[in-house]
């Protein structure tokens, strides 16, 4: 590792916490995004980094599924909800998604990555029957479902407690929780970008409770948008207390706004220099998360790959048809195979090793073989409701 160099006399009491593995202050989250000296910061993180996982970087097989389009929300943030006459609106039935589970499994997913617009007319059983089936027909593959935001709407929608919902998404097999929806904590953010959504606070006791009912979670929190710098901070800080509190939270995830075919579309999309920032600063801030990825779909491969060297050390998955980030104007690819994650992450000097969503190693010799397909070309069976 190369010797640190500080050019930013400021950053020297930082430095000096960081080498000490001690916990940094708002203060000093605030000194690390508008430091003009980023080398430094992302060798500060680096040290993190690989003091923690050496030279590895994980990544998965794993295949999003995003059931449903159609969102009462209508979040400013937001290209890919729709009301449900609206063109291009969609909902899957349920063979359709149990099909595309089914090809997953073929291509040796480990994980389904499933999250949707809050349907006003599906029932929350018909949620639970979703789950149940995938469960039923993929019962190897973690489930990864339902952010906080539609926990919540769950709730609402069957005129339960959250408490009720998360027994009951367990029950029928959901393993874990992503982590979007948390996007900016701060009201005055949400006021503007996502005014009907779940509120941060609220967000944050669902996520409490969800740790609390044995289910892990991710977190998130999109930039690049109209936050302040004391805003991120502030967002970063509350997940680190409730980390401190349920250590619940797997990974953490810096998103970046992309604000094609969004109601903010003026706001200028965010630069490689705000990325690898805001994955730095996550790293040294966040000192309770063992993990933080560097989302490839919304950085593009090659700023994950320099990502990896600012504090990152996982690149995520394979993740098959995602939707979400792409009506938002992402230029990426939907999906990128196994061995091409692989070679990023080699051709960035890293090791790669595949994960399962917890984090523990993938033997693929004790796996049955995966079948090689490009992703499926299925009809879209929409059932608007």
């Amino acid at each position: 590792m190369a010797e640190l160099t500080i050019t930013d006399a400021r950053l020297k009491p930082i430095a000096s916490k960081v080498l000490a593995g001690e916990r940094l202050s708002i203060d000093d989250g605030m000194l690390l995004y508008r430091s003009p000296d980023l080398l430094a910061v992302g060798w500060l993180a680096n040290h993190v980094r690989e003091k923690r996982h050496g030279n590895i970087t994980y990544f998965n097989v794993n295949r999003h599924i995003n059931p449903t389009n159609v969102c009462v929300a209508h979040c400013r943030l937001c290209a890919f909800g729709r009301d449900a006459r609206s063109p291009g609106a969609y909902t899957f039935a349920l063979e359709e998604i149990y099909q595309r589970a089914e090809q997953g499994v073929r291509e040796g997913a480990t994980e389904f990555h499933i999250v949707g617009g809050l349907h006003p007319d599906l029932t929350f059983d018909h949620y639970l029957e979703m789950v149940h089936g995938l469960k039923q027909r993929c019962p190897t593959v973690h489930l990864k479902a339902f952010t906080m935001v539609e926990v919540h709407f769950f709730s609402r929608l069957a005129k339960i407690s959250v408490e009720e919902v998360l027994q009951k998404i367990k029950e029928a097999g959901v393993d874990s929780c992503p982590g979007g929806g948390a996007e900016i904590f701060h009201p005055r953010v949400r006021k503007i970008i996502c005014d009907h959504k779940t509120s941060g606070q609220m967000w944050l006791n669902i996520a409490r409770k969800a740790h609390q009912a044995g289910l892990h979670s991710n977190a998130t929190m999109l930039y690049g948008h109209v936050e302040t710098e004391e805003e991120r901070v502030d967002h970063l800080v509350k997940l680190r207390e409730l980390q401190d509190e349920t250590h619940g939270f797997v990974a953490f995830i810096p998103l970046a706004f992309h604000p094609d075919n969004t109601a903010l579309s003026r706001i200028p999309k965010t630069t490689g220099y705000l990325d690898l920032r805001n994955i730095a600063v996550s790293r040294l801030l966040l000192d309770n998360f063992e993990h933080i990825k560097a989302y490839w779909i919304m950085l593009t491969p090659s700023i994950a790959q320099i990502a990896l060297r600012f504090g990152a050390n996982d690149l995520d998955g394979t993740v098959v048809e995602e939707k979400i980030y792409h009506d938002a104007g992402a230029k990426t690819s939907e999906f990128t195979p196994r061995a091409e994650l692989e070679r990023l992450i080699r051709a960035a000097g890293r090791v790669p090793v595949e994960r399962d969503t917890l984090y523990r190693p993938v033997d693929r010799s004790k796996m049955p073989p995966v079948v090689p397909t490009p992703p499926p070309g299925l009809v879209s069976l929409t059932l608007n409701v």
